[in-house]
């Protein structure tokens, strides 16, 4: 773990196996930390924000950081890129040539835009004295990531909150912290001062849980599943600690009946099996006109029988495990709980077959005929699984794609622009797409309605979150007794 810029263990020299969810081979042991180990992190963090040098640098010194940790990790990201699919299980083609360099520039990004940051202007709002707004840090941020993106979502979480001169305590999952530790090397080669950033590896109910109760801690910014978040919401609403979830999604895929098929079928396939369907923002809920159902459906059993499974360190592979065998044997459960509430199997609701019987692999599946109110499509999957259902009037797709808790995500598909934007604004979804599923900028605030939580991640509004405003009053008269102190005490003068 990396704690008050030392490199250390677990204080009880506990450790964790990470594996391969390709071959379920050990890839390294890593430091388990408990209650103890979360406090020293914590208590480090604490101190680095209070008397440290961090929060108090003008934001481009923290610039300088920012960037001279993007050049290192520019320089270090093929073997990133490799540690994080070998950990992971997703291919190296998107590790390599979209996460890692996205990340970076999310980097690039934040050092640029902490020293645009700004409050209201100074106003004489009363006419007696000068009101003057300051933006500050919140404090001490607990940053809780999950295994879909390790790497990515650490930036994320990371980026923002540290970058404004808070201090964080970083806690990525058991299953995938490899990379989220090179991230922390990067920062402390750059010249990050001590304490301003540790990472704790733990379980939720050890680790998690003391970052979500301590007192010391100031915020909790958490990704996860939405039954996560509602406890890190519980555990936080002991000492009224600030929040920011990004939660659960269960995204919305609208095709009207004008719609470009060939080009929805591409979204489809890149929304729905990007990072093998393990993303919050997948298009799992195909919602099709029926007028053109029938060839959509056709079109894309097509294309996901083209899809390759195999070791994601091939660049030929398209599809690869999922990032562990307990995931691998909840999301074939799933599938087989829709087809017995009357879902059709088109495709896959398999594993890997023979070839690939060491790894947590789900083939492609394909579930037709699905009701809107069905489990499977209500409910986060999280794996390959795209659900197809059928509509036949604006209103209905409307009613079903906002007919889930969550509000994360969706796309709309038609070449009618009025429809759009009707659409779009109609939409109960933080990012909505039209006639594209899944882009996002370093620019672009990502964040839910609903139960896929509040707050955003990306964009200058995510700086937002990890700031406060304060409101400094100066008397600029001079007079002891204002004019106003009579309706406290005494007469008008």
């Amino acid at each position: 773990m990396f704690i008050g810029g030392e490199w250390v263990a677990a204080h009880t020299e506990a450790t964790t196996p990470v594996v391969s969810p390709f071959d379920g081979r050990k890839i390294a042991d890593v430091a388990r930390a408990d209650r103890e180990d979360t406090k020293r992190a914590i208590d480090a963090a604490r101190e680095a924000f209070d008397r440290g040098p961090w929060p108090r640098m003008p934001p481009r010194a923290r610039a300088e950081v920012y960037l001279k940790a993007a050049k290192l990790l520019g320089e270090r990201a093929t073997a990133i890129a490799e540690l994080e699919s070998r950990n992971q299980g997703k291919t190296i083609k998107q590790a390599a040539d979209a996460d890692i360099p996205f990340s970076i520039d999310n980097l690039v990004f934040y050092a640029g835009a902490c020293r645009t940051l700004d409050a209201h202007s100074p106003q004489e709002f009363t006419g007696d004295g000068t009101t003057i707004f300051r933006r500050e840090p919140v404090g001490v941020v607990a940053s809780i990531t999950p295994w879909n993106y390790p790497f990515m979502m650490a930036v994320w979480k990371l980026g923002p909150a540290l970058v404004v001169g808070n201090t964080v305590v970083l806690k990525p999952a058991s299953w995938t912290p490899l990379s989220t530790l090179e991230l922390a090397r990067a920062f402390h080669d750059a010249g990050l001062p001590a304490g301003a950033l540790n990472v704790v590896i733990g379980p939720g109910e050890e680790a998690g849980n003391e970052l979500c109760r301590n007192p010391k801690v100031d915020m909790v910014s958490l990704t996860g599943d939405t039954a996560t978040g509602r406890k890190v919401m519980e555990a936080a609403s002991g000492t009224v600690k600030r929040t920011q979830l990004e939660l659960g999604g269960k995204a919305p895929f609208i095709v009207f009946a004008d719609a470009d098929v060939a080009a929805a079928v591409e979204g489809a396939m890149v929304g729905g099996f990007v990072n093998g369907g393990q993303d919050c923002t997948a298009a799992t809920r195909l919602i099709i006109h029926a007028s053109v159902k029938e060839k959509f459906l056709r079109h894309l059993l097509d294309r996901v029988h083209e899809v390759r499974l195999g070791d994601p360190l091939a660049r030929s592979t398209d599809l690869g495990p999922l990032v562990h065998r307990s995931h691998q044997k909840k999301v074939l459960a799933a599938v087989e709980h829709g087809v017995s509430e009357g879902a059709k199997l088109r495709s896959g609701g398999t594993d890997g077959g023979p070839k690939l019987k060491d790894g947590a692999f789900v083939a492609p599946t394909i579930l037709d005929a699905v009701a809107p109110d069905m489990d499977v499509a209500q409910k986060e999957v999280f794996g390959p699984v795209l659900d197809v259902m059928e509509f036949t009037t604006y209103d209905e797709a409307i009613t079903i794609a906002n007919g889930v808790e969550y509000g994360l995500a969706g796309s709309l598909w038609t070449n009618d622009l009025r429809t759009a934007l009707k659409a779009a604004h109609a939409l109960r979804f933080g990012d909505v797409w039209i006639n594209d599923h899944l882009p996002l900028g370093s620019e672009t605030p990502h964040g839910g309605f609903k139960q896929s939580g509040f707050g955003k991640d990306l964009g200058v509004d995510s700086l937002y979150d990890y700031t406060a405003v304060k409101n400094i009053y100066v008397d600029l008269t001079g007079v002891a007794r204002k004019s106003w102190h009579y309706t406290v005490y005494g007469d008008p003068a």
